[in-house]
C-alpha cells in the first residue's frame, strides 16, 4: 500500500483525556493494510508547522507496531550522535540533554522555557512567546515546545491506565 499524507492540526488545549481522545479518533479513521511489509497501511500525518519551514510529523505505524503508537518526527533534523545513521525522531533522553545544556548555558532564559513546558504539559496552547527566548545552544525553544506537546501526547496513548504523560515530564530537567 502507498503511505498516506494528511495535514490536520489538533489543539492542546482541554483535559488531557479529551486531548488524546480527539487523536485516537483520527488514528482510528485509519484504512487497515492487508498484510506486513509493503501491504501494511502506512500514513503521515503532518501537525506542526515549525517558522524556520521545518515540520513535526507523527509516523504510523511506529516501529514497535503497538496500536496506536506513532513516532514523533521533525523534517531536516538529524538527532542521531555523529558517524551514526540518520534518525529525525527525538528520543527523550536528546530533549532531555538539551533541556540540560540550556540550563547550563542561560538559567535565566531556562526558567522561562520551563514555565511554557510546565504550560504545554498542563494541557494548555503553545503561546507565541516562545518564539523570544533564545539560546546559544541546541534546538530552537518552538521546537522543543511543539515536540513535547506532540511527546506528552503520544505518552498518554501508549501508557494509557498509567502516568502518561507525567514519565516524561519528571524526567525533565527543573530550573
Amino acid at each position: 500500500m502507498e503511505k498516506i499524507e494528511i495535514r490536520k492540526s489538533f489543539s492542546n488545549s482541554r483535559t488531557r483525556q479529551e486531548i488524546r481522545m480527539r487523536v485516537v479518533n483520527e488514528l482510528a479513521l485509519e484504512i487497515p493494510g492487508k498484510g506486513k511489509g509493503l501491504l501494511a497501511s502506512r500514513y503521515i500525518y503532518y501537525v506542526e508547522q515549525l517558522k524556520d519551514g521545518n515540520e513535526i510529523y507523527l509516523r504510523r505505524p511506529a516501529r514497535f507496531y503497538n496500536g496506536f503508537d506513532f513516532l514523533v518526527c521533525i523534517s531536516n533534523y538529524n538527532f542521531a550522535p555523529r558517524g551514526s545513521r540518520k534518525r529525525n525522531f527525538p528520543k527523550h533522553e536528546d530533549i532531555i540533554r538539551d533541556l540540560k545544556q540550556k540550563k547550563r548555558s542561560d538559567p535565566q532564559a531556562y526558567k522561562r522555557l520551563y514555565s511554557l513546558i510546565q504550560k504545554t504539559y498542563n494541557c494548555q496552547e503553545i503561546p507565541d512567546e516562545c518564539e523570544k527566548i533564545n539560546f546559544s545552544v541546541g534546538f530552537s525553544a518552538e521546537m522543543l515546545l511543539k515536540t513535547l506537546k506532540w511527546l506528552f501526547i503520544e505518552q498518554d496513548i501508549r501508557y494509557w491506565n498509567y502516568s502518561g504523560r507525567d514519565m516524561l515530564f519528571s524526567s525533565l530537567p527543573k530550573p
